[in-house]
Order: structure tokens, then C-alpha cells, then sequence
């Protein structure tokens, strides 16, 4: 098996050295084109149409979503899915490094076939799955809903980001490592509307009890553990400021090391806007702003394959089995990840020092020729990761202890 799989490894590597020039071209054309949660129009089409171009039939608007895509390869076995991001961010546009993403996911599922088809008899089925909207916008949740992972045992993408600095420089990434669960929500308060000046008595501030929430809320900060975070934004907060305010609209998000810690931390945000509506005598309404995302649950043995065969290459990714390096940051990815065995690994572009996610530096620093270069490198890896699963029964057989045994901890 291993002098096989060396030679399905060169298969990957040459494909996707093909088509790294196509894919520097489409890494391009999103990233100059952004467009947000689920108006990744061009974005789509684009990619669809070269999917096309190589001879693959593809399904577009799939699964119900306007903007997810669909094609697959392969007959029978077990199925491995690569998920491509491409939605931008409002305003700043691919600062988070989408164009990226999306080729990573791109490449690693061209590769991967390029092996394939170089392996007689082989079953199995690789897909590439467009996954719209995961700004905020629970893409993946609804194509969770829909079906589009019922029949995936593996999923696979990667994410790039600047270096971490707790990290030896050294270091290409990390392929072993989850995220914060995040939940987003509302409260809307009601007060009573009265005349400030001349019957200040009559009302009841709605804005009160946003401001008291506010409190609250800032020192409940002090009570939360280092990884946990809440932020919160006042939207809304009165109309003139001769009128006793009868609306305020309090925007929160919630997040922890898991889901169950998650949901343990809202009830305690909770508690703070009930606390403040009682106090101020406003009611107060809870709307849901966005879908809670889970934690990535990452599978030990598609985190090492990747890992080893990166670092066969000369790039370095840390594998702690015993130590989860935690990103601050949420994706709905980690919803797949609870329901299918998933690789979501980190892989560092060069960018100026200092620059962050979510910022014009790092969404320049993810149109560079050198970023793009890394990314290759990256869909090599979850190539070979990917196709191991489909070819070496033992392997995926592992893969799937690992998970079951995930599922026993959580």
C-alpha cells in the first residue's frame, strides 16, 4: 500500500501543478468580485463554468441554495467531500481570504481525481460541494438540512490566516485544531413612550434597559473564561431625544470552547437582559440573528495524514493530539464536523506584520502570487488525505474510530 499510495501522491502533485495556473486565474476573479452571504452570484457561475470546462457535469443552485454547486466523480465506496467558501465580507471583500479557500478546495478535489482515475477498479466518490454564506449566513447548516452530507464520510477544507504568534515561525499551519462555538441573538426591549421633559414620569426607557444590559453584560466579562467572548452592538436606542425611547435593540454574540459551554454562557447573557427589563420595567424578546455554530470537532487521523504528507514537502503543520490548538474565530464548518468526520485545518499566507483576519491587510495579502503558491501546496495535502479515505480501508476505518470516539466525549 504505501508504494501505491506514493505513486497516487505524485498523481495529486502533478494535477494540481497543472492546474495551479487556472486556479491563480479563479483564486482572482472572486477575490476582484466580492459579493456576500448568498449573493456569491459571479462567484458561482464562475466556478461552475470551469468545473464545465473540464468535462465534469455539474449541479448548480444545488441542494435549493441559488449560490451552492455540486459535481462528483467516481462510482460506489465511501464518499469525501472538499467544501468550497467563497462569500466576501461586507465592505472590506475577501478579508478572510475566501478566493483561497475555494481553489484550495478546488485543486485538493482535481487532484484527487487525477489519482483516481489513475487507480483501476478503485471505488469511491469524490465530491465538490459549493458552500455559500459562511459569513454569518449558516451556508453549511442549511446544506446540512438539505442532505448534503448524509451520505459524505469525510469532509475536508482549510483555512488560511496570518502566522500565529504563539507559534515557532517555522511553522507552515496547523492541522489540528478547532474554533470557538458562536450564537447570535437580539433582544429587543419595550418601554412606554412619554414626553422627556414635560411627563418623564409617564414613560418607561426602553433605552434604559439597554444601557443596563450593557453593564450587565461588561461585568459578566469579568466571570468568563480566556477563550469565551461576548460582543455587543446597540443598533437601536430611541428616535429623538425629546421622547422617552419605547425601542432599543440590543445585538449580542455569544462565544465558547464548545457548544454545550456556548449554550451554558447565552443562558447567562439571557439572564442579564431579563435582569434588565425587570429592573427598568421594559419587556424583553429574544430574536435569533444567527444559527449557532458549533465547535470543529477535527478527526486525529485525517489531521495527521494531512500533516505527514505536508510535512514530506518541507511544511511544518502542528499535530498536538493532546492539545487542540483554539482558533478565536467560528464557521459553521464546525457543524459539519459534528456530524461527519472533517479536517478544517489552518494554513499560514505571508502577511505584513500585524495585520489580522477580517482586515484590508490580510484580504491584499490573499491575492499574492505567494499566497497563492501556499494554497496549492495545501490542496496536496487534503488531496492525499482525501483519496486515503476512498483507497486504504484500514485508514478510513481509523478515521471512523476517531469520530465515534469524539462523539463519546462531547
Amino acid at each position: 500500500m504505501a508504494a501505491n499510495f506514493s505513486k497516487q501522491e505524485e498523481v495529486i502533485s502533478q494535477a494540481i501543478d497543472h492546474a495551479s495556473s487556472e486556479m491563480r486565474e479563479l483564486s482572482l476573479k472572486i477575490h476582484e468580485n466580492p459579493e456576500t452571504c448568498y449573493l456569491e452570484v459571479q462567484a458561482h457561475d464562475n466556478i461552475v463554468k470551469y468545473l464545465e470546462s473540464t468535462g465534469l457535469t455539474v449541479t448548480p443552485h444545488a441542494f435549493g441554495l441559488e449560490t451552492a454547486f455540486s459535481t462528483e466523480y467516481g462510482q460506489g465506496g465511501r464518499v469525501v467531500t472538499f467544501c468550497v467558501e467563497y462569500d466576501a465580507l461586507p465592505v472590506i471583500g475577501h478579508g478572510c481570504g475566501h478566493n483561497l479557500i475555494a481553489v484550495s478546495s478546488i485543486a485538493a478535489f482535481l487532484g484527487a481525481v487525477a489519482a483516481l482515475k489513475a487507480t483501476p477498479n478503485q471505488p469511491g466518490r469524490l465530491r465538490l460541494l459549493g458552500t455559500p454564506a459562511e459569513e454569518g449566513g449558516s451556508g453549511k447548516i442549511r446544506l446540512l438540512e438539505a442532505g448534503a452530507f448524509a451520505d459524505v464520510d469525510v469532509s475536508l477544507m482549510s483555512h488560511p490566516t496570518p502566522a500565529f504568534a504563539h507559534l515557532p515561525a517555522t511553522m507552515a499551519g496547523v492541522s489540528y485544531a478547532t474554533c470557538l462555538a458562536a450564537v447570535g441573538f437580539e433582544a429587543h426591549f419595550t418601554g412606554t413612550p412619554a414626553h422627556a421633559a414635560q411627563m418623564p414620569w409617564a414613560g418607561v426607557n426602553a433605552m434604559d434597559a439597554a444601557a443596563l444590559s450593557y453593564s450587565a453584560i461588561g461585568m459578566l466579562r469579568q466571570q468568563i473564561k480566556p477563550t469565551e467572548r461576548i460582543n455587543i452592538i446597540v443598533p437601536e436606542g430611541g428616535t429623538a431625544h425629546n421622547v422617552i425611547p419605547e425601542k432599543s435593540r440590543v445585538r449580542v454574540s455569544v462565544r465558547s470552547e464548545t457548544a454545550r459551554e456556548m449554550n451554558a454562557l447565552r443562558t447567562r447573557v439571557e439572564n442579564c437582559f431579563n435582569g434588565a427589563a425587570l429592573a427598568t420595567g421594559c419587556s424583553v424578546n429574544f430574536v435569533a440573528a444567527m444559527d449557532p455554530y458549533a465547535d470543529i470537532r477535527p478527526n486525529e487521523s485525517l489531521a495527521q495524514e494531512f500533516a505527514r504528507y505536508m510535512g514530506s514537502c518541507g511544511r511544518e503543520y502542528l499535530c498536538d493530539l493532546q492539545n487542540k490548538d483554539v482558533g478565536l474565530f467560528s464557521t459553521d464548518m464546525g457543524n459539519v464536523s459534528y456530524d461527519v468526520p472533517s479536517l478544517h485545518g489552518h494554513f499560514f499566507i505571508p502577511a505584513e506584520k500585524g495585520v489580522a483576519m477580517h482586515t484590508e491587510g490580510f484580504r491584499d495579502a490573499a491575492k499574492t502570487p505567494e499566497a497563492h503558491e501556499v494554497t496549492m501546496g495545501v490542496a496536496k495535502g487534503m488531496a492525499v488525505a482525501g483519496l486515503r479515505v476512498l483507497i486504504d480501508d484500514a485508514f478510513a476505518k481509523q478515521v471512523k474510530e476517531d469520530f465515534e470516539q469524539d462523539k463519546a466525549r462531547r
